[in-house]
């Protein structure tokens, strides 16, 4: 059966045959395909497209894509449109992308993630090389997020303090002249 299947209501999750069919895009106004492969076609011109060479193996680098991805996706959701994700069959490759979006930019555990994607399509299932790629991607995700907000804050204080005590000292020696 071919089939869009929504995650969310910007990101849909499919197998090639579905993503290539541009009735089905257009259905479900999709704007962009994010094709997690090396082999499988892209769609019509007339949606925009970025591949993701990948193959489903396990030793597969498909971490070094997650952000580049999640923020593709993002963006294009604020901008009103919709993307599909999608490999050979929709069930690992583009699962995996799904759920590393899902984890950045809605703040999803891997388990929240997986259990979304996997509703929206039943035959999901991440290869254990990308799983392992999601696992050390939340753990990333955590200690980011649990750095403190003002990092920044501090700097631009410290600066301040540092300008303040060299002006101050400067007016000290004017002062003793």
């Amino acid at each position: 059966m071919l089939q869009l299947c929504k995650v969310t209501d910007s990101l849909f999750i499919s197998n090639a045959r579905s993503a290539c069919t541009d009735e089905l895009l257009q259905k479900e106004a999709v704007t962009l395909c994010i094709n997690v492969s090396k082999q499988q076609p892209c769609p019509s011109a007339r949606v925009s497209t970025l591949r993701v060479p990948a193959y489903d193996d396990p030793n597969e680098d498909l971490r070094a894509h997650f952000d580049r991805c999640a923020d593709v996706i993002l963006s294009e959701a604020a901008r009103g449109g919709r993307t599909v994700v999608y490999c050979k069959n929709g069930r690992s490759r583009s699962a995996t992308i799904c759920i590393a979006y899902l984890m950045k930019h809605q703040s999803l555990s891997l388990t929240e993630a997986y259990e979304l994607v996997k509703s929206a399509r039943s035959v999901v299932e991440p290869n254990p090389g990308f799983w392992a790629q999601l696992e050390r991607y939340e753990q990333d995700l955590k200690s980011t997020r649990a750095q403190p907000k003002h990092k920044g804050l501090r700097f631009s204080q410290l600066s301040l303090q540092r300008l303040f005590h060299r002006r101050h000292a400067s007016q000290n020696k004017s002062n003793i002249s």
